[in-house]
């Protein structure tokens, strides 16, 4: 059964490199697919409308043949629907990888109050500090023991605005078909709801950056719960 094609979605916090080597790995295994770079959005309000049309644009470029299925990493999940909505009938599912899940009309600032004083205490001029700058030890360095991909990372890693956290996420809606690649018991809780959901659950115990850090495995896990959709 030949699988349907994937388009991959970094988070809003890393840049296409953190899924590239995932990338090449389906390909490898016949799978298509296509990443999406959405970097240049989030520096500047309104941060999430920005995203959402520079999703609109890449993938207006791309010109779907059929439909695909959105796989979306860590904070690329609650953008999931909205990005959806802006393909219609191109979309065949979404696929949740070690992400939070949507909380439409809710901004990080109201789910994580201590987590968003931390980091606006820690901003510089309107700018977030980088992601692997929020943790203690970094996970780039204590993950990504490719120097030449970690060296890549570490560049791609945007200056994200402080009001993204305060904005309210899209309240866009998705009623087609879900699932959830858990990777780390930090995202267990969004796994066991999306479980409770009725969603096929797929669990590999690794690392938050495995698709990038180990992404066989990932792939195989990705291969296994596309087909779960179907």
């Amino acid at each position: 059964m030949d699988l349907l094609p994937i388009v991959l979605i970094h988070s809003p916090y890393l840049g296409p490199a953190s899924l590239r080597p995932l990338a090449d790995v389906l390909a490898a295994g016949g799978i298509e697919s296509c990443l999406v770079d959405l970097r240049v959005t989030v520096s500047a309000a309104p941060v999430h409308q920005r995203l959402i049309g520079a999703f609109a644009d890449a993938m207006d470029e791309v010109g779907l043949a059929e439909p695909a299925v959105l796989v979306g990493h860590s904070g690329a999940g609650p953008l999931l629907p909205a990005f959806a909505a802006e393909l219609d009938e191109m979309v065949a599912g979404l696929v949740y990888v070690d992400a939070e899940l949507p909380t439409p009309g809710r901004s990080f600032r109201e789910l994580h109050p201590s987590r968003f004083a931390t980091l606006r205490a820690a901003a510089r001029e309107g700018q977030l500090p980088r992601w692997s700058d929020w943790f203690t030890p970094n996970p780039l360095a204590e993950l990504v023991s490719d120097e030449a991909l970690r060296a890549e990372m570490i560049d791609e890693e945007p200056e994200v605005a402080v009001e993204f956290l305060k904005e309210q996420r899209p309240s866009a809606g998705w009623d087609g078909p879900s699932g959830y690649l858990l990777l780390t018991e930090a995202y267990a809780e969004h796994a066991a709801a999306a479980r409770d959901l009725g969603w096929p659950v797929r669990e590999l115990a690794s690392n938050h950056l495995a698709p990038a850090t180990d992404p066989g495995p990932v792939a195989a896990a990705l291969t296994g719960l596309l087909g779960d959709l179907e």
